[in-house]
């Protein structure tokens, strides 16, 4: 607890959290109008003539728990990429200041030093989700009201929904964490870890969407594997949505990630020269 409170007292003395945080704000706003807009057409059906499983898939993102489940967890896409470099940055800030050195001789056990800086980055993330969680149950309900549909804060899918988002979260900052170990310039690190966020889920939206038109659906049930569309996978709502991946398995290979870049970053550290 001693080398966490130390990695958090780090974190506090430092302006990157606040300004990630003023950062993590207008994106979040920006998040909901778009969320607004796309569930008044859910609901009003003005997406035109649809047929066949678009069609069934849009029935399934209308219905209220999948309107409400997206609308509590708003602002996931922008949330994750933020703690995400905010776990780069955890790690990459003691190379690029130069106090590795300091940190190792004082506490000379590696592995503790990388779990505490673990735990150090989870609980900033945490704190990000809690934020804007808070104020998605403000948002969210008078969305809802708007377009007719009760809050549906009675229902456990939603609340497993943000609690499921919440692990989303936690789960970024150790890719992060794992990241930065692996990429020491902080600039590199952050710069590698935008474009394989972005651009892997842009690319990768494009790419299975192409290729489920050439060789089938199923394909589309490759997006799992993108960890950013599997974060989004995993908070999905109650109703399965046709040609989608179930909810677990958005989940399932989301732990898996963050395990494998948790480990392989423990035995870096451990392992590499830092004098």
């Amino acid at each position: 607890m001693t080398l966490v409170r130390s990695e958090l007292l780090k974190i506090r003395t430092t302006s990157t959290w606040w300004i990630f945080g003023l950062i993590t704000l207008p994106l979040w706003g920006l998040a909901l109008f778009f969320n607004y807009l796309q569930t008044d057409a859910l609901t009003s059906g003005n997406f035109g003539e649809t047929a066949g499983e678009q069609a069934d898939q849009l029935q399934a993102a209308g219905a209220a728990d999948n309107l409400a489940a997206n609308l509590y967890t708003n602002g996931q896409f922008f949330g994750l990429l933020i703690v995400m470099l905010l776990g780069i940055v955890v790690v990459t800030s003691e190379f690029f200041h130069q106090t590795v050195t300091t940190t190792f001789l004082t506490a000379p056990h590696r592995t503790a030093v990388m779990l505490a800086k673990l735990a150090a980055a989870g609980v900033l993330a945490l704190l990000f989700w809690v934020v804007t969680t808070a104020l998605n149950l403000i948002f969210a309900p008078l969305i809802l009201n708007a377009v007719d549909v009760d809050s549906q804060l009675g229902s456990g899918v939603v609340w497993r929904a943000i609690a499921l988002n919440g692990l989303a979260y936690l789960l970024w900052s150790v890719l992060g964490v794992g990241l930065g170990v692996l990429i020491r310039s902080q600039i590199g690190a952050t710069v590698t870890g935008i474009l394989l966020y972005l651009g892997g889920t842009i690319g990768a939206a494009i790419a299975i969407g192409l290729l489920a038109e050439r060789f089938g659906d199923w394909i589309s049930k490759l997006q799992l594997l993108v960890p950013s569309l599997a974060s989004s996978l995993m908070v999905g709502g109650d109703t399965d949505i046709p040609g989608n991946p179930p909810q677990w398995a958005g989940a399932a290979v989301l732990i898996g990630y963050a395990v494998v870049t948790g480990v392989i970053g423990v035995l870096t550290i451990r392992r590499r020269d830092i004098s």
